[in-house]
C-alpha cells in the first residue's frame, strides 16, 4: 500500500483544523483568547521566555481540542445510544481540554498581573 505524498498529509492534517475551527465553538473561545494573550504581550513586552510559555500553552489546549473533537466524533459514529464507555470517552477527552485551559490561565495570570499592576 502506497502512502500519500507529504504534501497531501499536510493537506489533510489542515483540513481538520479547519473543519474543527468551522464546527467547534470552544476552539473559537480558544483561538479568541490566544488573539488577546498575543496583544496582551505585544503591548506589555513580555519577555522570550514568557513568548515561549504562552507559545507551548496555546499550542497544547488548541492540539488537545482537536483531539477531543476527534474523540467525540469518533464515539458518534460507532453508536447514536448513550453507552457508559462513549461517555466516558467523550468526558475524559473534554476534561483534558479544561485541564490544560485551567493551567494555561493560571500561568497567563502569574505573567500579565505583575505587568498590569506595574502600570497601575
Amino acid at each position: 500500500m502506497k502512502k500519500n505524498p507529504l504534501y497531501k498529509s499536510f493537506g489533510y492534517a489542515f483540513q481538520g483544523i479547519f473543519a474543527c475551527i468551522k464546527k467547534e465553538r470552544n476552539i473559537k473561545i480558544h483561538l479568541t483568547m490566544m488573539t488577546l494573550v498575543i496583544l496582551a504581550g505585544i503591548i506589555l513586552k513580555i519577555s522570550r521566555t514568557e513568548w515561549l510559555v504562552c507559545l507551548i500553552l496555546f499550542a497544547l489546549v488548541l492540539s488537545l481540542e482537536l483531539v477531543n473533537t476527534a474523540v467525540e466524533a469518533c464515539v458518534d459514529l460507532v453508536t447514536e445510544e448513550k453507552k457508559p464507555l462513549a461517555k466516558l470517552a467523550k468526558d475524559t477527552a473534554a476534561g483534558a481540554v479544561l485541564i490544560a485551559a485551567i493551567f494555561a490561565a493560571l500561568i497567563g495570570l502569574l505573567i500579565f498581573i505583575p505587568r498590569f499592576a506595574a502600570i497601575l
